[in-house]
């Protein structure tokens, strides 16, 4: 049986490919009908028609946890993958589970009509509100322990963070005093996706069909959650964001959307600018307003 290769540094992961996983994978699988998927950050497998294999090299062993938590958690509760089996094998992490039917909505939009996208938004904000109203203590093992402290910790490295990803001083010189000014308070832990965006959900005839990919999961305040629905789901449109809050049930604060924005563990604005509307006037409130301004919720 092939063995999986060493994997705990950056280099070594780096070095992997998926195809050169393959080997390896049917051997722990004992099936040659595995095919890699091309996206995600970690190598994942088509098992036939009805199975994905997920991959968690020794680099990211950790992650395998979050992951498995989340969807026993959530079985039965929202669609997501069914687990079939999990295990370790060389120093490597498995989840095998069940493969959600359809396509991601990030392959289907561009065929999408503006009716199609209107409809499936109050879809998406009820499967959002439906995983923050999840409540098990099983949910204790994710982390931050406590959200407070990890809001200070990402508060006090934000800037050297965004001079880290190259964002103009333009805009880096307003992030203190903005963030200065936003009262996140001190909201309700929930379970949070943190990558909710058209990648993660899938749809089939017109309906969303399941949300997957929970290994950078954690528990912290809702709006975390919204910065990669406004960027990633409703993308600016006004529109778009205030039908998927009426699905959601609540209002969003823009300004405090931008703040966890700032703040994100993944946050990497000059990509951003490249992909989303640009703001009338250079400043982060007119961005705030530009990015996640959706009024109140859509009408009923």
């Amino acid at each position: 049986m092939v063995p999986f290769p060493p994997a705990a540094t950056e280099a070594e992961f780096g070095a992997l490919t998926r195809a050169g996983l393959l080997p390896a994978v049917t051997g722990l699988l004992g099936r040659a009908d595995v095919v890699p998927f091309t996206e995600g950050s970690l190598p994942v497998y088509a098992v036939g028609d009805d199975l994905v294999l997920k991959l968690y090299p020794p680099l990211y062993r950790d992650e395998i946890t979050t992951e498995r938590t989340m969807l026993e958690v959530l079985s039965g509760t929202l669609p997501a993958p069914a687990l079939k089996d999990a295990g370790e094998r060389d120093g490597w992490g498995w989840l095998l589970m069940e493969r959600l039917p359809g396509r991601t909505l990030k392959e289907a939009w561009p065929t999408l009509s503006t009716a199609d996208k209107r409809h499936l938004m109050p879809e998406l904000g009820e499967l959002l509100a439906t995983l923050h109203a999840v409540d098990d203590p099983r949910l204790a093992a994710l982390g931050p322990h406590d959200w407070a402290g990890f809001v200070a910790r990402q508060r006090a490295k934000v800037v050297e963070h965004h001079r880290r990803t190259e964002l103009d001083e333009t805009w880096v010189t307003q992030i203190p005093g903005f963030l200065d000014h936003v009262d996140l308070g001190t909201p309700p832990v929930v379970p949070l996706h943190t990558e909710f965006m058209r990648d993660h959900v899938m749809i089939d005839g017109g309906r969303v069909t399941g949300l997957f990919d929970f290994e950078p999961a954690m528990r912290g305040a809702a709006e975390y959650d919204f910065v990669a629905v406004g960027l990633f789901v409703s993308s600016g449109d006004r529109d778009l964001l205030r039908r998927f809050l009426d699905g959601y049930g609540q209002a969003i604060d823009e300004r405090r959307c931008l703040a966890y924005a700032l703040l994100h563990v993944y946050s990497n604005f000059p990509w951003y600018f490249g992909e989303m509307p640009e703001p009338p006037e250079p400043t982060l409130e007119a961005l705030a307003t530009a990015w996640w301004g959706s009024g109140q919720r859509a009408a009923q």
